[in-house]
């Protein structure tokens, strides 16, 4: 079935889901806060700030307002930052309807109210038909069409496979998730992990750290997640190690060529400038150390990496501080679920 959509946020990956759902014949209207990119994009009928080299379809439009975007579309597709989004949900509300189905496909928590984007978009609109898309999937390979993996993930399954069958292709394949919460969480935590994995690289360590980095990693996203209401399951699929293990080792990620900058002894207020989009670690880093302390959750690697990005330590100290904390047992109170809930409100 055709849909009509629209796409705010005419980044990399908002171009990519763009040009892969107007792809499968559907009516997509793309709009960017950015009049002169918007201008460019119409120009060049290609995203060459963000996604060069990937021609849009003729039927892909760009539209001029945030009004001309949504008028009369079944889905609203947000690609703004996680720390934009509540703004963008802002600026899009006065022209929703009730029935428009809202993707949002950005990880982050938002740093201020140490809310996930699900609780922003709930707040501002009761009743919201929200559902999270994430996975291990970047822009770049997407909009090239190479295979890729997701997840839909609402509290209602059947809107969850809604999303699902309008996104589906044979190249882009989308599993259905009710937890919300453990998908964000997921989404959201491995760019700090990522940050990390790429201070390991930048200092010239191996395998053998970046291994133990994700492994230890995904478990203190999964301590954090269980704690916040999250499904421990989660944390084990594609929006859990999966995103981990992409994000972790590939270039594409902004997150570990900051890091890896980082390592290299660069200030981290420089190193991403010097990437030249949004590092979303950056922001996360600092949300999940605060969500930690608050819920007394012990994550010893985020903690690591929130003192060297806040350039309180160096990345040596913070390897050091990792490497003699206190001996223990791997298996403990990983994901048990023997925490009670530890509720985040503005």
């Amino acid at each position: 079935m055709e849909h009509k959509i629209a796409v705010l946020g005419a980044g990399s990956w908002g171009t990519a889901l763009a040009i892969s759902l107007s792809g499968k014949g559907h009516s997509i209207r793309i709009w960017d806060i950015d009049k002169a990119h918007a201008v460019a994009l119409e120009r060049d009928r290609e995203n060459q700030k963000y996604l060069p080299g990937v021609k849009f379809p003729q039927s892909m439009r760009i539209a001029e307002t945030v009004e001309e975007a949504i008028e009369g579309v079944d889905m609203v597709l947000f690609s703004a930052p996680a720390q934009h989004f509540r703004s963008a949900l802002e600026g899009a509300i006065p022209f929703l309807k009730e029935e428009m189905v809202l993707v949002n496909v950005a990880k982050g928590i938002e740093q201020k109210s140490l809310m996930r984007l699900s609780e922003i978009a709930h707040d501002k609109l009761p009743g919201a038909r929200y559902v999270v898309l994430s996975g291990p999937s970047h822009a770049e390979e997407v909009g090239k069409g190479l295979p890729t993996t997701v997840v839909a993930a609402a509290e209602d399954v059947k809107l969850a496979e809604f999303v699902q069958d309008a996104f589906m292709t044979e190249r882009f394949r989308v599993y259905t998730n009710t937890d919300v919460a453990g998908v964000e969480f997921g989404g959201a935590l491995k760019n700090t992990i990522a940050l990390g994995a790429g201070i390991s690289d930048g200092m010239g360590f191996g395998d053998n750290a970046k291994a133990a980095l994700m492994t230890r990693g995904i478990t203190e996203i999964a301590r954090l997640g269980v704690r916040l209401g999250a499904k421990a399951e989660t944390f084990t699929g594609l929006t859990g190690i999966g995103d981990l293990i992409v994000t972790c080792t590939s270039m594409h990620s902004r997150n570990r060529r900051c890091g890896i900058m980082i390592g290299e002894g660069m200030d981290p207020s420089e190193a991403t400038k010097k990437v030249g989009m949004v590092v979303e670690g950056m922001y996360t880093t600092q949300a999940a150390y605060e969500l930690a302390k608050r819920c007394e959750v012990e994550m010893p690697i985020t903690e690591q990496i929130y003192e060297v990005i806040s350039g309180n330590i160096d990345a040596k100290a913070a390897v050091s501080a990792l490497m003699t904390r206190q001996k223990k047992h791997e298996i403990e109170d990983c994901f048990d679920g023997r925490f009670s809930s530890c509720r985040i409100t503005e």
